[in-house]
C-alpha cells in the first residue's frame, strides 16, 4: 500500500508540474477553452477465447454478451475528457434475448491530458455471457431454431487505467484520441505507456458461486502518426505491442473454497486507423481499431480477449456557460493538476 501511494504522489507531481491546459502553438490549435460534447457507437464489446488442446483434442469456446452495438456520450473541458457508454437495447443486436439471453454494458472513463502526458481511468461493469460458437461444439446446432449456451450469472467487473507519454513534442495526441486539438503539420510519435488493471470475475452455476481476480500490468510501445490532408481532414494510423504479467487469485468452490494464485506473461498487440473531419464547431469522423491480448493459463490452454471494433463520432463545440468556467476554476485553485 506504501509502495501505492508513493507511486500515485509521484504521478501526481509529475502532472502537476506540467498540469496547464493547452494553448496554440505553431503546430497545433487547442481547443481547451470549448466545452466539447460527442456522440459515439461502438462496436467494442467484450469478447473472450477460452482455447485448449492441440489437434485433434484441441477445444475452443467464444463467450460473448449479447450487445453489439454500445452508445458512448463524451464531455471535453481544458484538460479532462470524460466519457459514460452503455448498451441500448432499442438498437439492432442487443436484444436477442430469447437464444442468447440478457446482457449488460456499462462503463465510465476519465482521460487528462497535462502537458505530453495522457492519464486514463475507468471503470467497466458487464454482466450476462453466451456461448457464440455454438456450431463449432455442437455440429447439429442451428441458429435462429436453438438457444446458445448462457452464463447469465457470469459477471466481470474491471477497474483499470494506462498511463502514456509522447515523445514528439510537435505531435497532438489529442487530435487522435478525443479531437480536443487540432494539428496544422503531419507527423508522429512513439508512445511509450503503461497499462493496469483489476479485474474481478464472478459466476453462480447451479447455486454454487465462484470468483476470480486479476491483476494485470504491461509496458508497451506505439507509434502514432496524424497524416493532415488540407485544411480540415486527417488520417491517422498506429500500432503498438506490448509484454507484461497476469496474477490470479481463485477459490475454486469445487475443493472447499481453496485459494490458489498464479502469475502468467502476457502478450499483447493493437493498432488501427482514424479518418476525421474537423471545423472549429462540428467534428465527425470514424476509426476501426484492433486489439489482441493472450495468455499461457497452463500447458496447452489459453484464454484470449480479441476485439476488431468500429467506431463513429460526431460532435459540437461551444463557449463554456459562465458557471462551468467559474467552477473549474475554483477546482482548479484546490487541484492544479487541473
Amino acid at each position: 500500500m506504501n509502495f501505492l501511494k508513493t507511486g500515485l504522489l509521484l504521478l501526481f507531481s509529475l502532472f502537476a508540474v506540467k498540469g496547464k491546459a493547452q494553448s496554440d502553438t505553431a503546430n497545433t490549435k487547442s481547443y481547451a477553452d470549448q466545452v466539447m460534447i460527442r456522440v459515439n457507437l461502438d462496436t467494442n464489446i467484450e469478447n473472450y477465447v477460452f482455447s485448449s488442446g492441440e489437434g485433434k483434442d484441441a477445444f475452443e469456446m467464444d463467450l460473448s454478451i449479447n450487445n453489439k452495438i454500445k452508445t458512448s456520450f463524451s464531455v471535453d473541458y481544458r484538460i479532462i475528457s470524460a466519457t459514460i457508454s452503455f448498451a441500448p437495447r432499442f438498437l439492432a443486436g442487443n436484444n436477442d434475448d430469447e437464444m442468447k439471453g440478457e446482457s449488460s454494458y456499462t462503463d465510465f472513463s476519465f482521460r487528462l491530458f497535462p502537458g505530453r502526458f495522457i492519464q486514463n481511468v475507468y471503470y467497466k461493469n458487464v454482466s450476462g455471457f453466451y456461448v457464440e460458437n455454438m456450431k463449432d461444439l455442437s455440429p447439429g446446432w442451428q441458429e435462429g431454431r436453438d438457444p446458445y449456451i448462457r452464463f447469465p450469472d457470469l459477471r466481470v467487473q474491471t477497474f483499470g487505467g494506462s498511463t502514456s507519454y509522447i515523445l514528439n513534442k510537435n505531435f497532438s495526441a489529442r487530435s487522435i484520441y478525443t479531437q480536443g486539438e487540432w494539428q496544422y503539420k503531419s507527423s508522429g510519435s512513439w508512445v511509450p505507456f503503461l497499462d493496469y488493471d483489476l479485474t474481478i470475475f464472478r459466476n453462480k452455476i447451479d447455486g454454487i458461486k465462484s470468483k476470480d481476480t486479476q491483476y494485470n500490468i504491461g509496458g508497451n510501445i506505439g507509434y502514432f502518426y496524424n497524416w493532415v490532408i488540407g485544411k480540415n481532414v486527417n488520417i491517422s494510423p498506429y500500432l503498438a505491442v506490448g509484454i507484461g504479467g497476469k496474477f490470479s487469485s481463485y477459490r475454486d468452490p469445487d475443493y472447499g473454497g481453496v485459494k490458489e494464485t498464479a502469475q502468467y506473461a502476457t502478450i499483447r498487440m493493437q493498432g488501427g486507423l482514424h479518418i476525421g473531419y474537423n471545423t472549429d464547431r462540428f467534428l465527425f469522423g470514424g476509426k476501426m481499431n484492433f486489439n489482441t491480448y493472450g495468455y499461457d493459463q497452463k500447458n496447452n490452454q489459453t484464454i484470449e480477449n480479441n476485439n476488431l471494433y468500429g467506431l463513429l463520432y460526431i460532435g459540437y463545440r461551444f463557449a463554456p456557460p459562465k458557471v462551468v468556467k467559474k467552477t473549474y476554476d475554483k477546482i482548479q485553485k484546490k487541484i492544479p493538476i487541473l
